[in-house]
């Protein structure tokens, strides 16, 4: 059975389009014209991946009130954003609020389905068991990279994808920096250099909403981030 796709957008024509596209690829696609009839289906059934508009119907930022809604429901479920606002500052906002991705509506299709791919690959993993070697852990820090699960003193520390894979990106190699440009590489993710600040930013206050005293994540000027604690 085909991955099950969200399409929140209040533009019909629009709307059909991309969900003719993506039911010819084989997925299962529900569409919505607004917040609260997408929220009340959420709340029955999560999709494996939700496509969301900003602006729907009179709600000039609906979509970031179901972003933050949906990501309340589930911390792992990817999100991304596809909408006509182009500016820095929704982008950030977008991403601060835990969506996996921010597209404008002038990507081609054959670019949006092939993000849409690379998130479902990422999920793929989730279902198989882990193993020994798919499991890295640094000192009090787990991650499971079949599952996509992280832990910090045996604690769920729920990250998004994209966060997963950033610390993924920092703790594989502890004490060696990791640029910008590396952790959006590894976190398969195309953003400016402040948006990598705020993801990091994020991930600081949810370790940090773990253990007060987390100081792990060392940033260093001009260069990027490095893991300095031991383990």
């Amino acid at each position: 059975m085909g991955r099950r796709i969200a399409i929140v957008e209040d533009e019909p024509a629009i709307r059909e389009n991309y969900a003719d596209v993506f039911s010819r690829q084989g997925y299962q696609v529900s569409t919505y014209a607004n917040r609260p009839d997408a929220l009340a289906a959420f709340r029955t059934r999560l999709p494996d991946l939700a496509l969301i508009d900003i602006g729907l119907e009179d709600e000039a930022e609906g979509g970031f009130d179901l972003c933050r809604e949906l990501r309340s429901l589930s911390p792992t479920v990817p999100i991304i954003f596809l909408t006509a606002r182009d500016s820095d500052l929704d982008a950030v906002s977008g991403l601060r609020l835990g969506a996996d991705d921010y597209l404008t509506k002038d990507i081609s299709l054959p670019h949006l389905t092939a993000r849409i791919a690379a998130l479902f690959r990422r999920m793929e993993a989730l279902a198989a068991p882990p193993v020994a070697e798919e499991v890295l852990e640094r000192g009090p820090l787990r991650l499971d990279l079949k599952r996509m699960a992280a832990h910090w003193r045996d604690r769920p520390l729920e990250l998004t994808l994209t966060e997963f894979w950033m610390v993924h990106s920092i703790v594989r190699h502890p004490g060696h920096v990791r640029s910008r440009d590396r952790l959006m590489e590894d976190a398969s993710t195309v953003v400016d250099a402040t948006t990598i600040t705020s993801y990091i930013k994020r991930i600081r206050r949810k370790f940090a909403a773990l253990d007060p005293a987390f100081d792990c994540i060392e940033t260093v000027h001009g260069l990027g981030y490095r893991w300095k604690c031991p383990g």
